[in-house]
């Protein structure tokens, strides 16, 4: 079964989190999956059972107590957020075997830019040395994951000093722009999404 892309542009963080929320309710076993490309305006997001005092400092970016797994992250405009709407249990799919998927997609696409990236069994994402450069975070419900991958490109990172990211204290955030590759966020998510469609067996029709 195909996957459908959809290019969403720039969405408020909570109204495209209830939409997932809709869409994977809504699903039955004919329902196609679907991968959002999406850019946030700045928000931090708490997982399920993630810990507030890893938000070190109050500011005027809204935080946002949502559903994924893991602890606290920041979002913004120049971040490429891909969310992956998809049955896994359709494709014989586990939670890590999905998370391992999106991890290595981002990998791939770093090495495209002469970037070496890695994944940490330990603690999910994609790190270049021990700077984190993307994450992951997903939510299973009826079998259907939603939320889905941030992948830092062209952003202001200074608000990650008002977390400590994804729970680890200290934790030193990156991103492309620091390496001096200048690419579009929205152009950026070609070859991301180009990974994970060769990774399900498909070819993308965007």
């Amino acid at each position: 079964m195909n996957i459908k892309i959809k290019q969403l542009g720039q969405q408020d963080y909570t109204e495209c989190w209830q939409a997932m929320q809709a869409f994977t309710e809504a699903r039955d076993a004919n329902t196609e999956d679907e991968l959002w490309i999406v850019q946030h305006p700045p928000v931090f997001t708490l997982g399920l059972n993630g810990k507030p005092e890893h938000l070190l400092q109050t500011s005027d970016i809204p935080l946002v107590n949502t559903d994924r797994g893991g602890q606290i992250t920041y979002h913004a405009s120049g971040q490429l957020v891909i969310y992956t709407l998809i049955d896994i249990k359709r494709r014989g799919l586990g939670v890590r075997d999905l998370v391992t998927l999106l991890e290595q997609a981002m990998i791939e696409t770093l090495a495209q830019y002469g970037l070496k990236a890695h994944a940490k069994p330990e603690a999910p994402g994609v790190y270049i040395n021990d700077q984190k450069i993307g994450a992951v975070g997903l939510r299973i419900k009826k079998g259907g994951s939603y939320h889905g991958l941030s992948l830092n490109n062209q952003m202001d990172l200074s608000p990650f000093k008002l977390i400590n990211p994804c729970g680890y204290k200290d934790l030193q955030v990156t991103q492309l722009a620091d390496f001096g590759v200048d690419i579009r966020t929205d152009e950026l998510a070609v070859p991301v999404l180009h990974s994970i469609m060769q990774a399900f067996g498909l070819l993308s029709e965007a």
